[in-house]
């Protein structure tokens, strides 16, 4: 037979539950509010394919700071950071880059990854252009189009990708203003590279995108781009490479340097490299992406030299002048 409880015993129980209960609820709200928040202006093809998501998910695991993220093109992410809506960057457009930094709005520029662009388009190709190097695929395109039986896409929306189309169109004796005023089959999106590319599908035309991006889209359980494939890659001038650059505190007093820093330690430590390394290995057979952190550190030619004519400047991913503290980030 149980013992029963007398009205005094069931107090002291309830009281003692109550008692747990709260303390566990204090140490939650405790925890929760030590918490910091870091808000990262990140270009969208490290958004749209997913990489961030998990390296969100085991970095907050492990530091008390939650990422808050803002997917847009380099240059709308760099407007973010210069008005001090962004503690840091996720960016790849080195032109753009330096100028952050020389304006002192950014500091301790870290290159992380690199991958590749290409340009992809209609699978019948009509300009045919695969296999050309990228000078002659747009030339051809040009001529097509003017002929109207080729079209381009642009995403127009100063992003990474946006410069370094503009980049490619003068390499190949092109003036992008003049080109865009060929309305007929040359368009811009005005938006992200997801979007872009169902665009490009849409109307089967030719775009420059991330091969992550394109990857991501191609590949997925349900295509979202039927009528494109891969034409034009695996060139030196198609080198993409992304770096963190946190926001100058002397800029910006009410910048989160530090958590930006911690972040910064975490993309460039062996577990946020292998991370990198291995994000797309298991749905797509490669990776979106390529660390770059050991290949520049051990100088692996010939991608560490290429790195270095794309994304370097006055010799350096980050010059002294640009760098505040934290010397173990270029040791």
């Amino acid at each position: 037979m149980k013992p029963k409880l007398g009205t005094w015993g069931l107090v002291i129980i309830i009281a003692a539950i109550t008692s747990t209960a709260s303390v566990a609820g204090t140490m939650y709200y405790l925890q929760a509010f030590n918490r910091q928040k870091l808000v990262v202006a990140t270009t969208t093809s490290l958004y749209d394919t997913g990489l961030l998501d998990e390296i969100e998910e085991h970095f907050e695991q492990k530091y008390p700071i939650d990422l808050c993220l803002i997917s847009v093109g380099t240059g709308i992410a760099i407007q973010f950071a210069q008005r001090g809506d962004a503690d840091m960057l996720l960016v790849h457009s080195p032109s753009q880059e330096t100028k952050f930094l020389q304006d002192n709005y950014g500091v301790n520029r870290k290159i992380i990854a690199y991958n590749l662009f290409q340009i992809v388009g209609p699978n019948n190709d009509p300009a045919q252009i695969e296999g050309l190097s990228i000078t002659e695929a747009l030339s051809k395109i040009v001529s097509e189009g003017r002929n109207t039986r080729a079209i381009w896409i642009s995403r127009g929306d100063n992003s990474g990708t946006h410069t370094k189309e503009k980049t490619l169109w003068k390499a190949a004796g092109f003036d992008y203003a003049f080109l865009r005023d060929e309305t007929n089959w040359f368009k811009e999106t005005g938006s992200g590279m997801g979007k872009t590319l169902i665009a490009t599908s849409e109307l089967k035309a030719y775009t420059l995108t991330d091969i992550g991006t394109f990857l991501a889209y191609s590949q997925a359980t349900s295509n979202l781009v039927p009528n494109l494939k891969a034409l034009v890659s695996q060139e030196a001038e198609l080198i993409n490479v992304y770096s963190a650059i946190a926001v100058n505190k002397t800029t910006n007093p009410n910048a989160n340097f530090e958590a930006a820093t911690t972040f910064t330690k975490f993309l460039i430590s062996e577990e946020g490299q292998q991370m990198i390394e291995n994000y797309g290995i298991s749905t797509y057979g490669q990776p979106l992406f390529y660390p770059a952190v050991e290949l520049l550190k051990i100088n692996t030619e010939p991608v560490a030299q290429m790195i270095k004519d794309y994304a370097y400047f006055d010799g350096s991913e980050c010059p002294p002048q640009y760098r505040h503290g934290y010397a173990e980030l270029y040791g």
